[in-house]
């Protein structure tokens, strides 16, 4: 391992991070708000530490081994979010403690979208913008992370989906360089924000809402500058505008790439991952339609919009509301809650499972029954047409018993803390999965809840978005052998 690499890769990455702070006071000096001293002071802390991390090491050059990326993969999002936090505790409104501030911006860079923040509405510009930005930014170094990076590690959802799964992706990398890539990445993210805020502002939003909600929604996040989320705007046309962004936020963004350079949108109707999501959400659609409109919840008209909106919102991850789908009739809400733990396509902003890893799964519990009957046959599971190799599937079961036990062991951890069932089992749920939202005491918000809990939650959410693995390996002892 080699220490003086990865503080002088700590160090840019903070001094980068202090520059981001400019806008927030740009928005500061605009509306003349009282946070201008807080991001102020933010940025000068943060710049001076990423200078001390990288001033001792700056000449230092020597390739990063596959152990110093898992350790740098892990700091990039500790180090953000202790750093983003800073603006959170220093501002007098919302002036939170270390714990809710740092729960507050891991929750924004990890795009998960929990808040333990109340009175939205109330809260300077600046600090509005700045929490639509964390998601922004974070949902940027998420594409980066699944597409680039942990590939490179042996690891995550795009390791099964470029390898082994058949597509116009296959075997390909985007571009030769992962600086290349990385860079043709943004340029996408940034076109689908521009393209999402251009949406809204046409929809009825004003300009600010527009740029603050096209940063959540293209992250898939759902953090908003309302308390009442999209819901503040009662409008059809805006609510149909976020739902295509997150559909298409949803999708594999190496698809997007491929869009792009030849083009072309026939392959994501090819795309195995893309067809198993539409078709799920299809379906779920039809019954989230029927059992509103049959409970007598709403008129046809309103099942079919807020209906459609709260299941998009939740199976994408993205955690918007036009209504408290907690409080819908009979298994609605346990429904579109479990949806969620499928998530988005791999290398997508979304959280959760991910698509294709639930398609193994699925396809793998068909071939046991087959075999079941065939006890002999030879029975290849096939994803597009060409079939899989047993040890993906054994990786996707691996990967899949490590998030129970885990899920189980942090649950059990808030029930320990006085929570009812409902609340702990969602509120592990929600921010392992990356979604937000929960049912029972944090399906509006997470500020009721002990610190305890909430850094049991934090981890959770690191969990989640770093795929388990990267995260867990830290632990284990034969990581830190030479």
């Amino acid at each position: 391992m080699h220490p003086a690499i990865i503080f002088r890769i700590l160090g840019i990455l903070l001094m980068v991070f202090s520059i981001a702070l400019i806008p927030p006071i740009l928005i500061s000096l605009i509306y003349q708000d009282s946070a201008l001293g807080a991001f102020i002071s933010a940025l000068g802390i943060t710049f001076a530490t990423g200078a001390l991390c990288w001033f001792p090491v700056r000449h230092r050059r020597q390739e990063l081994r596959t152990r110093d990326g898992f350790v740098v993969t892990v700091l990039f999002w500790l180090v953000l979010a202790i750093s983003g936090s800073l603006p959170l505790m220093l501002a007098d409104n919302p002036g939170l403690s270390f714990t809710d501030a740092f729960f507050e911006s891991l929750s924004g860079w990890t795009t998960t979208g929990a808040t333990v923040i109340t009175g939205i509405d109330d809260l300077p510009h600046s600090i509005l913008f700045y929490r639509q930005l964390l998601q922004w930014l974070g949902g940027m170094g998420i594409i980066v992370l699944a597409v680039a990076i942990l590939p490179m590690l042996g690891i995550g959802g795009m390791q099964l989906y470029r390898a082994e799964t058949p597509g116009p992706m296959k075997d390909n990398k985007l571009t030769p360089r992962i600086t290349e890539t990385a860079k043709t990445l943004w340029y996408i993210y940034l076109a689908l924000t521009i393209a999402c805020g251009i949406g809204f502002y046409i929809a009825g939003m004003n300009a600010f809402d527009a740029i603050c909600h096209a940063f959540s929604t293209v992250a898939i996040g759902g953090f908003s500058t309302h308390d009442a989320s999209i819901g503040y705007f009662d409008s059809g046309p805006i609510e149909s505008v976020a739902i295509f962004f997150m559909i298409i936020s949803a999708f594999n963004f190496a698809l997007h790439f491929y869009a792009w350079r030849f083009r072309s949108i026939k392959h994501y109707f090819a795309d195995a991952e893309v067809k198993t999501l539409l078709i799920v959400l299809v379906l779920v659609g039809l019954v989230t339609f029927v059992t509103l409109v049959t409970s007598k919840s709403y008129s046809p008209d309103e099942a079919l919009r807020f209906g459609l909106f709260e299941l998009v919102s939740i199976a994408t991850t993205t955690g918007f509301a036009t209504a408290d789908f907690s409080l819908w009739p009979v298994f609605l809400p346990f429904l579109l809650f479990f949806l969620a733990f499928m998530g988005g396509c791999a290398g997508s902003t979304g959280g959760g499972l991910k698509v294709i890893r639930v398609l193994l799964i699925y396809k793998q519990g068909s071939r046991e029954l087959k075999r079941l009957i065939h006890p002999n046959a030879i029975i290849p599971i096939r994803v597009g047409g060409r079939p899989i190799d047993d040890r993906v599937v054994e990786a996707v079961w691996g990967f899949f018993s490590v998030y129970l036990i885990l899920y189980l062991i942090m649950t059990i951890l808030l029930l320990a803390t006085g929570l009812d069932f409902v609340t702990a089992f969602s509120a592990v749920g929600a921010c392992m999965n990356n979604l937000g939202p929960g049912l029972g005491d944090v399906a509006a918000h997470y500020g009721e809840i002990t610190d305890f809990a909430k850094w049991v939650l934090s981890f959770a959410m690191l969990l989640g978005r770093l795929e388990i693995f990267t995260l867990l390996v830290l632990f284990t002892p034969t990581f830190w052998r030479q």
